[in-house]
């Protein structure tokens, strides 16, 4: 589902000799940092080195280059032979490899297409064919068995109706529309993918009235304005289709009949008209082919230029003279859906767990999204597993999984985490997350306590093109990214933050894989990560042409980023794993959510600046800067006054805990110069804290309005859908401009923060006692 992106990731401190798998020259040794391997005595990061070199030695270009084929080789969308197919022969691997597996199975409501039809009835007619054929020279392109392109969740419908073009159909291009008096009630919408979630798109239409919406691919985002399309290039080629969930994933994930619990065989499921999470109006992608003779029939004003694509015509907005009739009918069952779920037990900390997962169902063939993780994830299980059979035993309980039903809304995941709740999170340290993957620089996000491990790895992993780490590469690159002069402000503060040797910050996560329930349901310390930047796989995300072939020729020639993220994410599973003290570091969270706090006053700033220079405005009787887009010579509504929010709490809470945080690392420093002398009983105590402290940043009450989203500090925004928000119950009462809400959020998410100081404050005292 995830887009690949990058995320900022950084410097850390180094590694011993690392063997790079797929048979490059070694690079030399970094020196270990004062600090020495976080988590480790200085003799256990010595073992921890030679172990993880043995694991380097174990991984296999050539091998995860032929899972990939296999996985890949026919279509595997949810309910699919393939699917299933993949799913048991993945357990059997786990199995063979050593590892204690099985399959879980959960029953979700998944809609199939039965009838799709885009018709042009006026002023001239047209058919779309909604198909996207074979490509010569593509031999899987061929395969039959591929569900035609739709949007699943969407609604069903007969509609008919003329044309609007709405830009990418988010909050400001309504704003805009309506500025060129222009309406999309009673409409049908055309919207092109980009600029925001695919999910928000068809809701904002409806919200505004439209009865349908159809979203096309244009070439200017994804198409031949960015390079050869497929097959000569790697972009999208005139026929290709972005299909994807449309869910109102920012209310709850999984299946949308059983919210907040399990979907198990024989559980509830709620009634298709009691769901929150299906839209209400029918929505269908197409191609740029397809969307051509729709947009080439419109008139109306003349589209803004940031709104015109790359179709040779000029982009109109209607609304019409263009109608169409939309046709849109689904097949509404319940579908199994297969979890693959391996255990390598434990030693002296066997009820501590370390979560690693990938998804394995594609919208089609899904060798890029998402078997290019898949095939990374499985090349670390057998590594893994071939070192407990020569004898390693790790400290902590790991558990892999390979989720099914990712693609429609993260439903093997969600369902699996809801299910295993309690014991989640009793039990769970730490989830690892990978998704998509492909050639470039290494991104991450996540809990920010996990920043100096992530650093710390990546500093000791190599290359593949540049020989130097991948930290090191990232680093340079957020350099050149930062100097452009168009460069945003929040990345010229994470170079600046980086700067020649400091960590790199990991980003926040929102949504659109499947760490959602970890993270922000079940508050477990999570990480989210891969490669990215180079690869151009997004002209066939989520179509029939994401195969092995576009893959092996435009991913990842190769196949070096995939042994590269078996050993990131490898390595920071082992490290979990091994480690003596959990490898977390609280003071990295408190110089973060003093970022955050920042960023929260300077919007309230914002929006206050906003209200005074409206209101200067209308008393000097000028109307049209300040007014309603539809009533320019009208006085506008007046915006409210921006209160004083009451951020007292939350400041003084944020304060509090980076300074808790610093005495926390305090105390870890004198007892690591000390080589972690900790007594076992008083160690346990202190890793279960540790473990368990990511949850203290959960409010059980959840946020406004959606309550299955439980984090105060990261969580997908209700209108960016897949981006994060940070204190996202402030800072949407912020957008929202409902001060009270403000106020009221603000003081809850200081609570939050007090509880997971007041457990921080007792880590401490077992560290100094």
């Amino acid at each position: 589902m995830q887009r690949a992106k990058l995320h900022k990731l950084g410097a850390g401190l180094a590694c011993l000799v690392l063997t790079c798998a797929a048979g490059a020259a070694t690079p030399p040794a970094q020196p270990a940092s004062a600090g020495g391997m976080l988590g480790f005595t200085a003799s256990g990061a010595a073992r921890q080195h030679q172990l993880e070199q043995r694991f380097n030695s174990m991984l296999s270009a050539s091998e995860m280059r032929d899972w990939l084929k296999q996985l890949s080789s026919e279509p595997n969308q949810v309910g699919s032979p393939h699917d299933k197919a993949n799913a048991e022969w993945m357990l059997a691997q786990f199995k063979q490899w050593g590892w204690d597996a099985h399959i879980e199975t959960f029953d979700v409501l998944y809609p199939t297409p039965i009838k799709e039809s885009v018709e042009l009835v006026a002023p001239t007619t047209f058919k779309a064919t909604l198909h996207e054929p074979p490509i010569k020279g593509d031999s899987t392109s061929y395969l039959s068995g591929a569900l035609p392109p739709y949007n699943v969740y969407g609604a069903d419908g007969d509609v008919t109706g003329e044309l609007v073009y709405v830009n990418y159909g988010m909050p400001d291009d309504y704003k805009e529309l309506a500025r060129l008096g222009v309406s999309v009630k009673g409409k049908i919408v055309i919207v092109r993918y980009g600029g925001g979630w695919r999910g928000l798109k068809p809701e904002l239409a409806y919200q505004h009235g439209a009865i349908g919406c159809l979203i096309y691919s244009d070439p200017r985002n994804d198409g031949y304005f960015t390079g050869d399309p497929y097959p000569k290039g790697p972009t999208r080629p005139p026929e290709g289709v972005q299909r994807g969930s449309v869910a109102k994933m920012q209310l709850y994930p999984g299946d949308p009949t059983t919210p907040g619990y399990g979907s198990v065989p024989g559980a509830k499921h709620l009634p298709l008209k009691d769901v929150k999470t299906i839209l209400k109006i029918p929505v269908l992608p197409i191609s740029y082919a397809d969307a051509t003779p729709l947009l080439e029939a419109m008139g109306g004003p003349v589209a803004p230029e940031s709104w015109r694509g790359a179709l040779p015509f000029t982009y109109h907005v209607g609304a019409g003279p263009a109608k169409v009739h939309m046709v849109v009918k689904s097949n509404w069952d319940l579908k199994p859906i297969y979890d693959v779920i391996a255990k390598l037990p434990g030693s002296s900390d066997a009820e501590q767990w370390v979560l690693r997962g990938n998804h394995h169902d594609g919208w089609v063939f899904g060798a890029f999204d998402p078997l290019a993780g898949t095939v990374a994830m499985l090349g670390e299980a057998k590594a893994m597993g071939a070192l407990y059979k020569q004898g390693w035993r790790p400290k902590r309980t790991i558990v892999y999984a390979s989720w099914d039903g990712e693609e429609p809304g993260l439903l093997g995941s969600t369902e699996w985490a809801e299910t295993h709740a309690k014991e989640l999170q009793k039990h769970a340290v730490l989830y690892v997350n990978s998704d998509t993957n492909g050639r470039g620089f290494l991104f991450a996000g996540g809990s920010h306590s996990l920043q100096h491990l992530v650093n710390q790895v990546a500093a000791g992993v190599t290359d593949p093109e540049t020989q130097a780490s991948v930290q090191r590469r990232l680093r340079a690159h957020l350099d050149v990214e930062a100097a452009k002069k168009d460069a945003r402000p929040e990345l010229k503060e994470v170079a600046k933050l980086a700067g020649a040797s400091g960590d790199i910050p990991i980003e926040p996560l929102g949504s659109g894989s499947d760490y959602s329930a970890f993270l922000e349901h079940l508050g477990i310390a999570t990480l989210n990560v891969g490669f990215g930047g180079e690869a151009n796989q997004g002209g066939v995300y989520h179509s029939r042409y994401d195969d092995f072939e576009h893959f092996d020729r435009f991913g990842d020639p190769g196949f070096k980023y995939e042994v590269a993220l078996a050993e990131v994410a490898g390595h920071i599973v082992l490290r979990t794993a091994d480690a003596e003290v959990l490898p977390m570091r609280f003071g990295d969270f408190g110089t973060t959510l003093d970022r955050y706090v920042k960023q929260m006053h300077k919007e309230a700033d914002n929006e206050r600046k906003a209200a005074e220079a409206q209101h200067k405005l209308l008393a000097a009787g000028d109307y049209k800067l300040a007014s309603d887009p539809l009533h320019p010579l009208a006085p506008p509504a007046r915006l409210s006054n921006v209160p004083k929010v009451d951020f007292a709490p939350l400041d003084t809470a944020a304060k509090k805990l980076k300074e808790s945080a610093q005495a926390y690392e305090k105390a870890y420093s004198v007892r690591a110069a000390k080589g972690l002398d900790i007594p076992a009983s008083q160690l346990a105590e202190v890793n279960q804290l540790m473990g368990t402290l990511e949850q203290r940043l959960l409010d059980q009450q959840g946020l406004p309005g959606r309550p299955w989203y439980k984090n105060m500090i990261q969580a997908p925004g209700e209108l960016t859908g897949y981006a994060p928000k940070t204190l996202p119950a402030v800072h949407e009462a912020l957008d929202a401009r409902d001060w009270a809400r403000a106020d009221k959020y603000a003081a809850v998410t200081a609570t939050v923060l007090d509880n997971y100081r007041a457990q921080l404050d007792k880590l401490t005292a077992l560290l100094q006692r």
